[in-house]
């Protein structure tokens, strides 16, 4: 099978990113990895697979990259945004506007850059989707993590108000909202006391009604059907893969 789309996945190198860049060039896609540290996406062996290294917080770097991309391919299909950063369970009168400033704009000032160069290019094609990686605790918030979902119910109402006005063009919106996932990010979410205990991932696993920590390969099926003409009319949906842990 060839789709002939080409899409852009941030956050290539993480976990999820690999697993969404496998499932996508599996189904013919052409993929443009971006991420911070290239190195982890050198194990990526194929020949429709694209890696960039980009601060996706340098609006002249993603500006670049997508007009490359643009220049190269003649198209974008599709935006699915999963670099992000986790945050330390800590309570607000031990987070500082450094800490809150980092969170918010890695998170969300970058889907924010993105998704702006994508329409712009999408338009051009005609029509296109963007997937952007939200968290189950925008429904169900731990405590310590406020900045952290702040940022995720930033990605989320944008994510909304970005598919009812892009709409008209054909272009798709949507959010996914993963729950604990068995990822090198797990165990950041815990106190900086906790993670010098080692991560306990049944305390997580225990959370899930399902009984089990989501996979990588979950979140890359769930992707394949918002990036895929079978969803041709959902936009400005959350879709949750979260074992039940947001209800």
């Amino acid at each position: 099978m060839d789709t002939g789309k080409v899409i852009i996945v941030t956050g290539a190198g993480g976990g999820m990113g690999k697993a969404v860049v496998a499932k996508l060039l599996g189904e013919g896609s052409t993929i443009v990895g971006l991420d911070m540290n290239k190195e982890a996406m050198k194990d990526i062996k194929d020949s429709k697979f694209v890696s960039q290294q980009v601060n996706l917080l340098d609006e002249e770097q993603v500006r670049d990259v997508f007009k490359a991309t643009f220049s190269k391919f003649g198209r974008i299909d599709g935006l699915v945004n999963i670099a992000g950063i986790a945050q330390s369970a800590t309570s607000i009168g031990d987070v500082s506007l450094e800490q809150w400033n980092r969170i918010l704009s890695v998170n969300a000032t970058g889907v924010f850059l993105t998704c702006k160069e994508a329409v712009h290019y999408m338009k051009k094609g005609g029509s296109g989707v963007i997937v952007n990686v939200g968290s189950v605790s925008v429904a169900r918030p731990r405590p310590g993590l406020q900045s952290y979902i702040a940022s995720k119910g930033a990605v989320e109402a944008f994510s909304r108000a970005l598919a009812i006005e892009v709409s008209p063009d054909k272009i798709r919106v949507n959010v996914l909202h993963p729950g604990p996932a068995d990822t090198n990010m797990l165990g950041q979410f815990s106190s900086v006391k906790q993670q010098e205990g080692g991560l306990n991932k049944e305390v997580f696993k225990n959370s899930v009604p399902l009984g089990e920590l989501i996979q990588p390969d979950d979140i890359a099926e769930a992707v394949s059907y918002l990036v895929s003409d079978g969803s041709r009319m959902v936009t400005g949906a959350s879709l949750h893969v979260d074992g039940g842990r947001g209800l």
